[in-house]
């Protein structure tokens, strides 16, 4: 009886033991999978590989630019990128660092990202998905970085290119 008693709590903890190995190591493995998926992503629009680029995303995906008039769905995005990409060269990002946090659930991810860009350090945030096909980028945000020892010059700045922009309508 003592034996059978042994028997089943080693057995117990083993599938305990088993259970807890394999989160960390998926975890790890989705990251890694979700690190590669936005590298990726990236690269498409440095080699402007229209249909890579978009195979990344789903099919209801959402992205916010720089500009505060950025803000397409999947369908709007792809009109606003197809002649860009359609010259041979849409834009260039270099990650310089990115952090990506999982769900519980393993269903969904969350990251944010320097980068080194053309405008400058970037800063972006996304939402990824696990799909049937794989992760997939949901939701993306990109923004200008700008240093706080700048940030009264960059407000005047904005504020003139406003009133220009009111005065041209008038």
């Amino acid at each position: 009886m003592r034996t059978i008693f042994s028997f089943s709590i080693v057995l117990v903890l083993l599938i305990q033991a088993c259970t807890i190995e394999s989160k960390p190591k998926q975890f790890t493995l989705d990251q890694e999978t979700i690190n590669n998926l936005i590298e990726t992503w990236h690269q498409a629009a440095t080699d402007a590989d229209f249909d890579t680029y978009f195979a990344c995303m789903t099919e209801s995906s959402y992205f916010i630019g720089t500009d505060a008039s950025e803000k397409w769905n999947t369908n709007e995005f792809k009109a606003f990128c197809k002649p860009i990409f359609d010259r041979g060269s849409a834009w260039e990002f270099k990650t310089i660092k990115r952090q990506i946090f999982i769900s519980e659930q393993g269903d969904v991810a969350w990251f944010d990202e320097q980068l080194d860009t053309w405008m400058g350090v970037c800063m972006s945030s996304g939402v990824v998905v696990r799909t049937d096909e794989g992760w997939k980028i949901e939701h993306y945000q990109l923004s200008i970085a700008v240093p706080n020892d700048v940030v009264d010059d960059f407000i005047s700045l904005v504020k003139k290119y406003e009133e220009n922009k009111v005065n041209e309508k008038e």
